[in-house]
């Protein structure tokens, strides 16, 4: 039996893994109800109806909080989007997705949301402006070829899950550019590798190699 395919990212939602480059700013085109496991499927115009983001119970409280119960309000407002690497699936940090920052809202929102049982930690929430403004923000120089190959030996070289996710947050601070997918891809392939193994704090055997490095 090949349980390698059950690490593989779920391809019916919006992944942690698929915001590696960097937080997405998202516009909501429709709020659908799934299932019992994740009752909430947020649609957006940038990933389709096929790849919906799937809040947890704490994304959830945060848009009610924002948002009101509403969810047929939520049409045309805008999330953004981020990986944190440090959400936690019993002892493991596996990451998951979270929003820093929302549309409608007419001030920084702060919350206390449960972080493990019984412990509770403040969740900071920013407003959006009312209209995108991309000249606001400066861009970034995509990186060059020399960079992206940098990147490429540290996800490979990658022995544990923190050093992996270290490698993703530093990706997160840079514009991926046209080297975007193939980083992407090659950091989900180490990271399936290395939960595959079984390894967390401690390092591969030195013969362990993904796709990428064959």
């Amino acid at each position: 039996m090949d349980i390698s395919t059950a690490a593989a990212p779920r391809s019916d939602q919006l992944n942690a893994d698929d915001l590696i480059g960097g937080p997405q700013l998202v516009t909501i085109t429709e709020v659908r109800k799934g299932n019992d496991e994740q009752p909430v499927e947020i649609v957006t115009a940038e990933f389709g109806p096929g790849r919906p983001y799937k809040p947890g119970k704490s994304m959830i409280r945060v848009l009610l909080a924002a948002w009101g119960k509403e969810a047929s309000a939520y049409t045309g407002r805008r999330l953004m989007l981020y990986r944190d690497p440090e959400i936690r699936f019993g002892k493991d940090a596996v990451g998951g997705i979270r929003i820093s920052a929302m549309s409608n809202i007419d001030s920084r929102l702060t919350l206390a949301l449960t972080i493990t049982r019984g412990k509770r930690a403040p969740f900071t929430v920013d407003p959006l402006p009312d209209e995108p403004k991309p000249a606001d923000t400066p861009k970034l120089a995509a990186i060059t070829a020399d960079e992206a190959l940098d990147f490429a030996r540290e996800i490979a070289e990658s022995n544990t899950l923190d050093e992996l996710n270290a490698v993703g947050q530093a990706m997160t601070t840079c514009d991926l550019g046209s080297h975007k997918n193939k980083l992407q891809t090659a950091w989900r392939e180490r990271s399936a590798a290395i939960k595959a193994a079984g390894v967390q704090d401690e390092q591969l055997p030195m013969n362990t190699t993904t796709n990428e490095e064959k």
